[in-house]
């Protein structure tokens, strides 16, 4: 009876594959809008729409079937309607371009969002003016893929993010390009997901935006001239590998920003012209290995609620500031690392200075309280102040210093 049962159930699923069909969609042929070949499709089946404009007035996919645009198809949202909503598991939805969705400050409209499912692939759409880009609630083991994401909004309040994740698990977002967006990319309450390979330039607020969310992983990513770079806000264990943070400019900008964060990982990623490289609040356990520090206003704000950070091999090149801090007692361990303003000596000959390196200036101390002192800066009395407190240290913290600078730069 077991090896009949098999029998069937095989039998069964090669039916099912048997009869999957493609369907064609668009002006001449039976299908003329999505939502009739979808209505009139099975299970499995692949829709293929021919290029057009078609207002459908918020297409919603409760099938699973694979739905693939020819030419970019639009899909126009009018700025009244959601232009796509998925509410089946197993869709799989590509090649589209999705433009002018509603715009709300009630309603999260959006140019596709995902509600509630499982195994969802968005892969090669162009969004174009829409309120959030793609929307992910609820949703496991979805992959976002090789989109284009582009607004054209300037004040926050008129704009959603390009990709919006919220309570979702098991997420790959890979490859896209956001730009013009309140956030690029916004994760709350995600956990165990992927942010791989994006690109998110000139979004309003941050390229990358995380709250509450614990065990993620962000790499080989690009965040340049946005309102700040990456805000990791009251999360754990999340990891950030070899991202580009290039040109974030601003009163209150950094490349990243971590705040209430613990037992982290940043490794490999390269800081250039950024207000601060890496500002970190009441940040606990982290490490930061192997990081390229160019050209910044400040390389490194830590603040001192911060404790337990490991800055080990990294490299701090032509910063304005190497290090900045508020307070004086420090709980943290900076070692091996390269500082272009170090001018100790290495009489052994083994690469590493002979006398510590403390990266935190009097002057830097100065602006912290007071920021109008930054009219001084490269002022003969700044350069006073500087070397007086090399050599009676009176402001600056004394334990926060590098006890084994690098001669040389690192390779990185």
């Amino acid at each position: 009876m077991k090896t009949i049962a098999i029998l069937l159930l095989c039998i069964a699923s090669i039916s099912n594959i048997a009869i999957s069909r493609t369907v064609m969609v668009g002006a001449s042929h039976i299908d003329k809008t999505i939502r009739s070949g979808i209505i009139n499709a099975n299970a499995h089946d692949t829709l293929l729409v021919e290029t057009g404009i078609y207002h459908e007035h918020n297409l919603v996919i409760d099938k699973p079937i694979v739905v693939i645009g020819i030419n970019h198809p639009i899909i126009e949202g009018e700025h009244k309607y959601e232009n796509v909503s998925i509410k089946a598991d197993s869709v799989t939805f590509s090649g589209f371009s999705i433009r002018n969705s509603g715009i709300s400050s009630i309603v999260d409209y959006a140019g596709i969002k995902i509600h509630n499912r499982h195994h969802v692939i968005i892969v090669n759409n162009i969004l174009e003016d829409c309120f959030f880009g793609i929307y992910s609630q609820y949703s496991v083991n979805c992959i976002i893929k090789n989109n284009k994401l582009i607004a054209h909004q300037e004040q926050e309040q008129q704009s959603g993010n390009g990709i919006h994740c919220w309570k979702s698990d098991s997420l790959q977002i890979v490859g896209n390009t956001i730009t013009g967006h309140r956030d690029g990319i916004y994760f709350e309450f995600v956990t165990n997901s992927i942010i791989w390979r994006n690109v998110s330039f000139g979004n309003i607020r941050y390229g990358l935006h995380f709250m509450f969310s614990n065990s993620d992983t962000y790499a080989a990513n690009v965040f340049e001239k946005n309102g700040a770079g990456v805000a990791v806000m009251f999360s754990k264990k999340v990891k950030m590998y070899h991202n580009y943070f290039i040109e974030n400019w601003g009163d209150a900008s950094y490349g990243i920003l971590l705040k209430e964060i613990s037992d982290s990982y940043i490794d490999g990623n390269y800081f250039e012209r950024n207000t601060s490289g890496i500002f970190l609040e009441g940040v606990s356990r982290v490490e930061m290995y192997n990081n390229d520090f160019t050209e910044n206003g400040w390389g490194l704000k830590i603040q001192a609620s911060c404790m337990e950070i490991v800055l080990k091999n990294n490299n701090f090149r032509g910063n304005t500031f190497d290090v900045g801090t508020n307070g004086s007692l420090v709980l943290n361990t900076f070692e091996n690392n390269y500082w272009d303003k170090y001018e100790g000596y290495d009489l052994n000959k083994d690469k590493i200075g002979d006398i510590p390196y403390r990266p935190v200036s009097m002057f830097s101390m100065v602006v912290e309280k007071n920021p109008p002192a930054m009219m001084l800066f490269r002022s003969l009395i700044t350069t006073l102040m500087d070397r007086s407190e090399k050599v009676i240290p009176s402001l600056t913290p004394e334990q926060l210093k590098d006890n084994h600078p690098l001669m040389k730069p690192l390779r990185l």
